[in-house]
């Protein structure tokens, strides 16, 4: 990682730079809000208002903000997750002003009229539709709907459709003025700009901002018991998911699970799970296992598609493998080869600069501080056999809920 510049405004808002020779830019705001911090009653609307954030402000149509930076060759992008959203641009480095200044109109400025919001409910519904067409995506929701049930992250991000039909312009701004504000953010940008004119720019736009976080305050949910569930939902194939729960981002574990998960279902074709279930016997079409780390607790996940007649045998050879993890140390030469192919993954990942530019805004967000890839190697490296059977011992297949979409 290129060395960063970090600085904080008098109203709270955090700045962080990363200064490199490429032309092409990019800025942002990483928020410390997601649908676990949806209003009650109002699942859904993070996502919401991260969609119709763009459609007006006080001094823009939403034709004006759509136009702004693609007139420029740039884009103007959003995404929402269980407890982040990111509102950002990509941009010829020259138009950097263009790009902070629209942000921050949209931040202080958007109205979220009544017919843009209509036309956006339509929109958003249709991507709930889509998304309960393809089981492989559907899964996923409804197992950590099960998982974190009776909790502000049981729900899915979409929301639903009476949820959504509850959300008003009123509920949009007011999310916005309790959310979206200098203690909960971070300002973010990557490309060849100078540090300086980052912060002075900033202070100019967004030094304005002066509304104070109010919201609920966010308790890890209740573990729930262990499930084994099916759902006939007539389809061809079966979609599995099976895990757990874990430790949160801010466990020093975590380094360890990252390198067991890469090792256990990561994308690299020689992942145990790939060799094993898919290679070998044929029983499915694809498997991957996830780990995804909150401020509170995480989760791992494998998932699997195949024919129904084979969900029951790849789960028990899914267990067998994490259970023989748990109970075999690794060998020096296996795990030396593990270690170099995903910090190998992780420098080839890091050529991705969207990718690259929302990373070091959604660490310095929650840590308040990038580590550099040495530190990051480091730490990898340092990993040993005990730490990973540690870890692996963690994510009993016995303690694992199962959901299958069959």
């Amino acid at each position: 990682m290129t060395k960063y510049y970090n600085h904080t405004l008098p109203n709270g808002l955090r700045i962080v730079h990363v200064s490199t020779v490429s032309q092409v830019a990019y800025c942002g705001l990483s928020i410390n809000a997601g649908s676990r911090d949806d209003l009650p009653g109002k699942a859904g609307l993070a996502h919401f208002v991260e969609h119709t954030i763009f459609k007006g402000t006080k001094h823009r149509r939403s034709w004006h903000i759509l136009n702004r930076m693609e007139r420029v060759g740039g884009e103007l992008n959003a995404y929402t997750t269980k407890e982040g959203t990111a509102l950002y641009s990509i941009f010829p480095c020259e138009h950097f002003e263009r790009a902070i200044e629209l942000i921050a109109d949209l931040v202080a400025n958007s109205r979220f009229p009544e017919k843009e919001l209509e036309k956006e409910r339509e929109v958003v519904l249709e991507e709930i539709d889509s998304y309960r067409d393809s089981p492989m995506e559907a899964v996923y929701d409804d197992f950590e709907d099960m998982l974190f049930a009776g909790s502000s992250l049981g729900h899915n991000i979409l929301g639903t459709e009476r949820d959504l039909g509850n959300i008003t312009p009123e509920d949009c701004r007011f999310y916005l003025d309790t959310q979206y504000v200098p203690e909960n953010m971070v300002f973010f940008a990557m490309g060849n700009i100078k540090t300086e004119r980052v912060f002075r720019m900033a202070e100019k736009y967004l030094g304005v901002l002066n509304h104070k976080l109010e919201r609920a305050t966010r308790t890890m949910p209740v573990d729930a018991p262990v499930f084994r569930k099916t759902v006939n939902i007539d389809s061809h194939q079966a979609h599995t998911i099976m895990g757990k729960r874990i430790f949160s981002m801010y466990d020093e574990r975590k380094y360890a699970a990252f390198l067991l998960n890469n090792i256990i279902g990561g994308p690299g074709m020689n992942s145990l799970l790939n060799v094993a279930i898919r290679e070998k016997r044929g029983y499915v079409y694809t498997v991957e296992s996830s780990l995804s780390l909150l401020s509170d607790c995480g989760l791992f996940e494998v998932y699997f598609g195949s024919d129904e007649r084979h969900v029951a045998p790849s789960l028990k050879i899914i267990g067998h493998i994490i259970e023989e993890l748990a109970s075999k140390p690794m060998s020096e030469k296996a795990l030396l080869s593990a270690k170099k192919q995903y910090l190998g993954q992780l420098l080839v990942s890091g050529e991705n600069k969207e990718s690259m530019a929302l990373s070091i805004g959604k660490s310095f967000l929650f840590h308040n501080c990038i580590m550099s890839d040495g530190e990051l190697a480091e730490r990898i490296n340092a990993l040993t056999p005990q730490q990973l059977m540690d870890c692996a011992a963690l994510l009993a297949p016995s303690d694992c809920s199962v959901l299958t979409l069959k």
